[in-house]
C-alpha cells in the first residue's frame, strides 16, 4: 500500500453499513483496516442484529484501532421503526465526531448516511455512496424496484461522491435513476496480493464447492435441479459441499432430501473462503444476480478451477474471459456445464484457471482499490468547497433537527 499520509492531511471517515456479512462487510473491513493503516482516523456504524460470533471477532479485533469508535444499532433490510433510531444514532456521531467523510455502503447504509448528515448541510460532511448490489438488484419494473429507484433519485440530490464497485451498477444507475448528477466513479472492489496464490484442493474435496450466502438470489436451487439433472443422465451425482449460511439453508436442505441428493451434499457452514476453497475440486457460483463478487475474485486469485453465470459484474472480472459465463437460472444449462467441467483434464483446468487470476491481478487488487476511494473522497472535499456540490436541504426532518 501507499506511505502514511501526514497527520494534517489525514481524514476522518466514518462508514455506515447495514448487516456486516458478506462482500459488503469484506468490502468495509478491507477499507477500514487500510485507510487505518495509512494513518486516517475511522470509525463504523452497523447493524447489531445480524453477523453472529464472526462479526463480534472482527470487531474486536478492529476496536482498538478505530479512533472514531463502533457502535451497533438494530437495523432492518426494508423501512421499520428503528430506522429513526439509527438515524438519530449517526447524526449524534457526525456532531460528536466532525468526520470528514460519511461513507454509506448498501441501500440501507446509503439512505442513513446521507439522510441523517443532511442537517448538517454544507458544513457537515462528504457524503459518499456505494451501492453493493442492493436496491439495483430488484426486479426491473417491479413496485418494490420501482419505489427504490425513486427513493435513490431523491437521495442523490444529497450525496458528494457515487462510488460504484461495478460498471454494471453504475449502468443501472444511469439506466433506472439518470445520469449522475453528482461526482461519479467506478472504483472495482480489489483483493491483497497473498490472495493471488494458488489453493489446492483437500484429496477428499468433492467435485463442486459453493460459497455465500444461501437465499434465492444466489440460484443454489438451479444448482440442486442440475445435479438431479446429471443424476438422471448419468446414473449418479456430483459431489457438492454448500459452505455459507443464510435464510434458504433448510429449504435448500429440503430440496435436496427430495431430489434424493442429501448424500451428495453437505452444509458445513461458514469458513474463510481459502479454508473453503479446498473442499471442492471447481467453485459453481449459479446466482440469479450479482454487482461484483467478491468470492469470484478471491477464487480467481487463488486458481481455482470456475464455473459461474454471466450476471451482474461478473463478466468484468472475466473480462477477455467472458465466452466461459453460462446463461443464469437454466438447469439444462448449468448440468452441460458441470458435466464439461468435471470431465475437462486438469491441464486445461490449470491454464484457464492460469489465464483469468493474470487478468484478474492487472486491475482488481487491494491498492487499487483503496487508492481509487480515498481520490474519491478528496476530488469531493474539493468540490464542497467551491459550492459544486448540491445539498438535500429539503431531508432535515424535525426528528434529527432535535437531536
Amino acid at each position: 500500500m501507499n506511505s502514511s499520509v501526514s497527520s494534517s492531511d489525514a481524514l476522518r471517515i466514518i462508514h455506515v453499513l447495514r448487516a456486516p456479512v458478506g462482500g459488503l462487510f469484506r468490502h468495509v473491513y478491507d477499507l477500514t483496516k487500510e485507510q487505518i493503516a495509512l494513518g486516517h482516523h475511522v470509525g463504523l456504524i452497523t447493524d447489531s442484529l445480524t453477523g453472529g460470533t464472526r462479526a463480534e471477532e472482527i470487531f474486536d479485533e478492529l476496536r482498538p484501532h478505530l479512533e472514531l469508535g463502533i457502535q451497533r444499532v438494530p437495523m432492518h433490510r426494508l423501512p421499520h421503526p428503528t430506522d429513526l433510531t439509527a438515524l438519530r444514532l449517526i447524526a449524534k456521531t457526525v456532531k460528536e465526531s466532525a468526520p470528514h467523510v460519511l461513507h454509506g455502503h448498501g441501500s440501507k447504509g446509503g439512505l442513513y448516511a446521507r439522510l441523517s448528515a443532511a442537517v448538517f448541510g454544507k458544513h457537515g460532511p462528504v457524503r459518499a455512496y456505494t451501492p453493493h448490489g442492493g436496491s439495483f438488484n430488484y426486479y426491473p419494473g417491479s413496485p418494490t424496484h420501482r419505489a427504490f429507484m425513486l427513493v435513490e433519485n431523491f437521495l442523490e440530490r444529497g450525496t458528494d461522491l457515487l462510488s460504484f464497485e461495478s460498471a454494471y451498477i453504475a449502468g443501472r444507475f444511469k439506466h433506472f435513476v439518470h445520469e449522475p448528477r453528482t461526482l461519479s466513479r467506478i472504483v472495482w472492489n480489489g483483493i491483497s496480493e497473498c490472495e493471488y496464490q494458488p489453493v489446492e484442493p483437500n484429496a477428499d474435496a468433492a467435485d463442486f464447492v459453493y460459497i455465500g450466502e444461501l437465499r434465492a438470489a444466489k440460484g443454489i436451487d438451479t444448482l440442486l435441479d442440475a445435479m438431479f439433472d446429471l443424476k438422471q443422465r448419468n446414473g449418479h451425482a456430483p459431489s457438492l459441499v454448500l459452505v455459507g449460511a443464510g435464510p434458504d439453508e433448510h429449504k435448500l436442505a429440503e430440496q435436496a432430501k427430495h431430489l434424493g441428493l442429501a448424500e451428495n451434499i453437505s452444509f458445513p457452514g461458514i469458513l474463510p473462503a481459502r479454508e473453503a476453497f479446498r473442499l471442492g475440486r471447481a467453485m459453481v457460483v449459479p446466482s440469479r444476480a450479482e454487482s461484483l463478487p467478491y468470492v469470484i475474485l478471491e477464487a480467481a486469485g487463488a486458481q481455482i478451477p470456475l464455473l459461474a453465470t454471466n450476471v451482474g459484474g461478473v463478466c468484468e472480472i472475466f473480462g477477455p474471459y467472458t465466452h466461459r459465463l453460462i446463461k443464469a437460472d437454466d438447469h439444462l444449462v448449468l448440468a452441460e456445464a458441470m458435466d464439461r467441467m468435471m470431465n475437462m483434464d486438469a491441464d486445461t483446468k490449470r491454464e484457464e484457471a492460469q489465464q483469468l487470476a493474470d487478468f484478474v491481478a492487472t486491475r482488481f487488487t487491494l491498492r487499487q482499490m483503496v487508492d481509487g476511494v480515498i481520490s474519491g473522497y478528496r476530488e469531493a472535499m474539493a468540490l464542497r468547497n467551491t459550492g459544486s456540490t448540491p445539498v438535500l436541504e429539503h431531508a432535515k426532518s424535525n426528528v434529527l433537527r432535535n437531536m
